[in-house]
């Protein structure tokens, strides 16, 4: 037995009070091995806290009694700094709140007026811009139905000529009339027919506003991007390439899979896949996460792409059929129908945002970690159009 303080002896301990259930004799000792009252033959030789660490329940309760008086006094200072918390730095830290959050209606306001009277500035700016090409443009049209009005009587008048000439002439008048019949001829062989000009036609491109286009792509992707819901046709998915379950995240596999069961909408050589999804109309936006990957290609395919070989007809990029922002290490580029053009990016984007507009013809590729338009393509599409990827490093991932 190993005690602490002297060994208890038969009936020492205080007077009456608990007694022990198995021996009748007062509780007035502590076994700590068990953390319960004892009595002194519970922790004598025979008893059966024997070997156990004991003391006088007097000394414990003592023990108990400064540990509450020390808590008491934590308790107490705890509690005058939460009053002084309370009094002190709330009332301040309340202020500065209706402060601060009074600066921040500030600046959210005078910001957003700024981007107000920019945003109104550029849209008198192409407006006027827009008014003055269709002025042009009329103006081009009225000159050239002017001069074609002039052309045609011009001609009609070279035309009664000759035919008065046919029909009235004998012979020997018509021989005279050679050196005149030959300079009406010479003049409607100088009357061209009409030729097809772009000073007849409204210039698009007077719509184009870097500003504009990048407010526009960031409003699109915070807001139109949310409902589309893009997920990979697995039935088009390449044996190099590893599909998770949720149908968004491509993987790149060194080996080809054998488990792969072949068909006419797989790729069956370059790693790439179509979307489930189909667009022939409309506004649509997706967002790809791309940092895990150094080899990749992100766009829209029509759904006529073939699917088999090696060949650059299945080459995203190298065809008629896709339209593909791409990156292969450091180099960056825009892909269509085998025409590259490099892309000066410094940097990766981490996440690529996909915005087509087939109302507009156009598709944009943009980072919006920086608010960044990394790439316009405007053109005809090919329909339907298919969000495509191809992966040949590590991972891609649709996020929305």
């Amino acid at each position: 037995m190993s005690a602490e303080g002297a060994e208890p002896g038969p009936g020492s301990g205080p007077g009456p009070g608990p007694l022990c259930p198995e021996h009748g004799q007062a509780l007035s000792w502590f076994c700590r091995s068990e953390r319960r009252p004892v009595c002194a033959a519970c922790a004598g030789l025979g008893g059966r806290c024997r070997g156990h660490r004991i003391r006088r329940a007097e000394e414990r309760a003592e023990e108990l009694r400064n540990k509450i008086v020390d808590q008491c006094e934590r308790l107490q200072l705890q509690s005058a700094a939460i009053t002084k918390y309370v009094a002190d730095v709330l009332p301040g830290k309340n202020q500065r709140a209706v402060s601060m959050a009074s600066a921040a209606r500030e600046l959210v306001i005078q910001r957003l007026s700024l981007v107000r009277s920019l945003c109104e500035s550029e849209e008198q700016r192409l407006l006027e811009q827009v008014h003055g090409e269709e002025e042009r443009a009329h103006q081009s049209i009225l000159t050239q139905r002017v001069h074609w009005a002039e052309a045609l009587q011009k001609l009609d008048t070279i035309r009664t000529s000759l035919v008065g000439m046919l029909t009235h002439l004998d012979d020997l008048q018509l021989i005279q009339k050679e050196q005149e019949i030959f300079e009406r001829t010479e003049e409607a062989e100088g009357i061209l027919d009409p030729q097809e000009s772009e000073m007849l036609n409204f210039n698009e491109k007077c719509t184009r506003s870097p500003l504009l286009t990048r407010l526009w792509a960031t409003a699109v992707l915070g807001s139109l991007s949310g409902t589309e819901d893009i997920r990979i046709d697995e039935r088009t998915v390449s044996p190099f390439l590893q599909l998770s379950d949720d149908r968004k995240t491509l993987t790149f596999s060194t080996k080809k899979s054998k488990t792969c069961a072949d068909g006419p909408e797989r790729f069956d050589h370059w790693p790439n896949a179509l979307a489930a999804t189909s667009f022939q109309n409309g506004l649509h936006a997706w967002m790809v996460n791309v940092q895990n990957s150094c080899a990749y290609k992100v766009g829209v395919a029509s759904g006529h792409l073939p699917r088999k070989g090696s060949g650059s007809d299945c080459r995203l990029g190298h065809n008629a059929f896709s339209w593909v922002f791409s990156r292969y290490d450091q180099e960056f580029r825009f892909s269509h129908n085998g025409q590259h053009e490099p892309l000066g990016l410094l940097r990766g984007p981490a996440q690529l945002g996909v915005l087509l507009d087939l109302q507009a013809r156009e598709l944009l590729f943009y980072e919006p970690a920086s608010g960044t338009v990394l790439y316009t393509h405007h053109g005809s599409f090919l329909g339907p159009l298919f969000p495509v990827f191809a992966v040949a490093d590590q991972t891609i991932s649709i996020v929305r």
